[in-house]
């Protein structure tokens, strides 16, 4: 399956991370999980200060978070737990899905807090965010649910234990 992954490492400390080998499986395998054979997206890895930045600009959140997702769409339901919309491909077939920024400061520091190894919350976080590009959500208690679903599935099925 043909997928268009831009991963920029802005902060040198994501290329020690691995963030390239981390993010390319963990995309595909959601991809191939949500059946879209052929996308593309953008992920940037960053520090707390640019996330904050981002988060402050898109979000009106002045403050650092792990991850952020700009879908290109919004495939979101309206119905609590209900599917999302499927993506509409191009005139190529190919899915333009969206942008993903993810922060190592907070990354590391919650993996520590929470005694996981960075490669499995990274690998989380990214199948999180690419969810959240497919118009997954957790905002409501039933989304919350069918979301966090996918992503044990989407882990187990690349060797990772359930991350809740």
């Amino acid at each position: 399956m043909p997928h268009d992954i831009d991963i920029l490492i802005e902060d040198p400390r994501w290329a020690t991370a691995n963030l390239i080998g981390l993010a390319t499986p963990a995309v595909r395998a959601v991809l191939a999980d949500q059946k879209v054979a052929r996308a593309e997206l953008s992920i940037l890895g960053c520090d707390d200060a640019r996330i904050a930045k981002l988060n402050a600009d898109f979000r009106d959140k002045p403050t650092a978070t792990n991850v952020l997702s700009w879908p290109e769409d919004d495939l979101a339901s309206e119905t609590d737990g209900a599917a999302p919309e499927k993506p509409h491909p191009d005139p190529s077939g190919t899915y333009s899905l969206g942008d993903i920024a993810i922060a190592y400061d907070t990354c590391a520091r919650e993996a520590t807090e929470q005694a996981k190894p960075l490669a499995d919350h990274v690998t989380h976080l990214i199948v999180h965010a690419t969810l959240h590009l497919l118009g997954y959500d957790h905002i409501r208690d039933l989304d919350a649910t069918r979301m966090e679903a996918l992503e044990v599935k989407i882990l187990g099925s690349m060797g990772l234990p359930d991350p809740y």
